[in-house]
């Protein structure tokens, strides 16, 4: 046992790696966990009919329709496209590819509330988008999938840019020598590499879009049993003093959250065993 803890002192990667360790724990207590496990002590102050009643009322309900539907629909959109503009800034070289490659980050250097309003205005019945379009985007359910399409499409662009620049070309000239057409090396090739980072970014997506607040609120118009999210329920119930409805919500949220994600690494590990990794 001495000669074990010896060892893993000597090939330590940091120094001070307990005094590390120790802040390391004692920052995320702060930060991640007494807050989370405040969020379930102060809801298991509620009886069992109190808590259904808070969480399952006909307008928390519609917003979680609305707000789970929407962040995953658009992180799905994200993911494909997400995936065109990164093999497009990591393959291609054009004029000004520097400028595009700053604008995806856009989304994460400017201000949700300046997000929100901005899109409404671009998306009103008059403004530059939305007088063309034949369907109404701001104040809509619409609305709401549109910006989360904004805020979550860095997510994903970000997490495949690396693996892309580490991707040989050489296999995809060894599957061409071989007779694979372009979609097949695509497929076949490419695509099974991609696929845990691909995951990985719609999963950011995903869970970014679920606590999304500020741009939201906005474009939402936020009608009831129409286009409420689920974070406006909470502020709404912290409005009223009502401290263990929006927890109970919020423990609702992040039990779903805690399960996509379970799902989402899952489903990365199932494809890394596939792959050989």
């Amino acid at each position: 046992m001495l000669f074990s803890r010896t060892l893993l002192r000597r090939h330590s990667v940091l120094p001070g790696f307990d005094l590390a360790l120790g802040f390391t724990l004692l920052y995320l207590s702060l930060i991640v966990l007494i807050p989370l496990s405040a969020a379930f002590l102060k809801t298991f102050t509620m009886t069992w009919p109190q808590f259904w009643d808070a969480v399952a009322s006909p307008r928390v309900v519609a917003s979680y329709r609305l707000t789970f539907g929407a962040s995953f629909a658009a992180a799905l959109i994200n993911a494909v496209f997400g995936l065109v503009i990164a093999w497009v800034l990591v393959r291609y070289e054009f004029p000004a590819k520097r400028l595009v490659d700053a604008l995806v980050d856009l989304p994460f250097a400017l201000p949700t509330a300046v997000a929100g309003i901005t899109l409404t205005a671009i998306y009103a019945e008059n403004g530059w988008i939305g007088q063309v379009l034949p369907f109404k985007v701001s104040f809509t359910p619409t609305g709401v999938f549109v910006a989360l399409l904004f805020i979550g499409l860095p997510f994903v662009v970000r997490t495949l840019q690396p693996v892309l620049e580490d991707l040989s070309k050489e296999l995809e000239e060894a599957s061409a020598t071989l007779g694979a057409s372009r979609w097949q090396t695509f497929r076949l090739v490419i695509l099974p590499i991609l696929m845990p980072a691909l995951l990985t970014g719609f999963a950011l997506a995903f869970a970014r879009a679920l606590g999304e607040y500020g741009s939201v609120i906005f474009i939402a118009g936020n009608l009831p049993m129409v286009s409420e999210i689920t974070p406006l329920m909470i502020i709404s119930k912290l409005e009223q003093y009502d401290v263990p409805g929006a927890t109970a919500i919020a423990v609702v949220m992040l039990v779903m959250s805690f399960a996509m994600l379970l799902v989402i690494n899952l489903l990365q590990a199932w494809t890394r065993k596939r792959q050989g990794m």
